[in-house]
């Protein structure tokens, strides 16, 4: 299996232990990941309030590098990048004139969309193309007695018509890897709910209350951890989990895992090998207790 990959800014910087986590899993799940030469940031929601065919523009030219590698599908892991890549693709298949217009832009620098690539997401592309079943059977650790909080994000659902893979009022996807994992999915009332990163500098008392309230919700319920699809919510939930801290009486600490490091612990790989003590918040001593390294 090929991708084209699309790492995005936060893997470049912030969430380090992320790409280092995706590329040890790609590798022993046999999944090639080719990364885009001179990629540029998707614009991360934002772009699209101050010029709009500017953020359409350098989506569609990562998408056109993506079709020059003769791949079918385009992949990232950060649930913000696969929606501002979509949103772009919809506009440009669906507006002929607009993407007249892009692809003269494109010219200039010997490129055109042609709208031959898929953009899909990492948690999408092992239930839908790699399988589930072929994922189980690479298990080599299952994660028998770790309960995990799904924390799916809002990119990643939202909006139902340019995302689409699934149920956006009752997704199952992650529940369905941790599943095949051998972790236990636990329930609770944030599941569904944003993690505040967009909005954190404009309204940072909301956002801090926000998060603390998503921590809590799966602690009140016996998480071990939460686990998410997004670098930009793990990014809110674990390095501003101890500003939120100070707005609650009671103990809000949970560990925050991206998707592709509980899939790697599954696969063997150990904690420090998916890089997870680079957290702000210590996952490592919960993951100890919780399961046999």
């Amino acid at each position: 299996m090929r991708y084209a990959f699309f790492p995005g800014c936060t893997l470049e910087s912030a969430a380090e232990e992320l790409m280092i986590s995706t590329k040890k899993v790609a590798t022993a799940l046999g999944i090639e990941l080719i990364e885009l030469n001179g990629w540029t940031c998707c614009g991360a929601s934002h772009i699209q309030d101050v010029d709009d065919l500017l953020a359409t523009s350098i989506n569609a030219r990562n998408i056109a590098l993506a079709e020059e590698l003769k791949v079918d599908k385009l992949l990232t892991v950060c649930n913000t990048c696969t929606l501002m890549l979509r949103t772009a693709k919809l506009k440009m298949d669906k507006n002929q004139k607009l993407r007249t217009k892009v692809n003269e832009g494109l010219e200039r620098a010997g490129m055109e969309y042609k709208g031959t690539v898929e953009v899909t997401h990492l948690l999408w592309a092992l239930i839908q193309d790699y399988g589930l079943e072929n994922l189980r059977a690479k298990v080599k650790r299952p994660l028998t007695g770790l309960k995990v909080a799904n924390f799916y994000g809002c990119h990643i659902l939202m909006p139902p018509n340019i995302m689409g893979f699934e149920n956006h009022m009752n997704p199952q996807s992650m529940e369905m890897v941790a599943s095949v994992l051998g972790a236990e999915s636990v329930d609770f009332d944030q599941r569904l709910a944003c993690c505040g990163f967009h909005a954190v500098f404009p309204a940072e008392r909301e956002v801090m209350n926000l998060t603390g309230k998503n921590c809590l919700s799966p602690k009140s319920q016996g998480a071990d951890c939460i686990v998410t699809p997004c670098p930009l919510c793990q990014m809110q939930l674990d390095a501003y989990q101890p500003d939120a801290q100070k707005g609650f009486g009671e103990d809000i600490t949970m560990p925050i895992l991206h998707l592709p490091q509980l899939i790697g612990l599954a696969l063997g790989f150990s904690p420090e090998e998916l890089a997870i003590q680079r957290h702000v918040v210590e996952a490592i001593p919960v993951l100890n207790e919780a399961l046999v390294f």
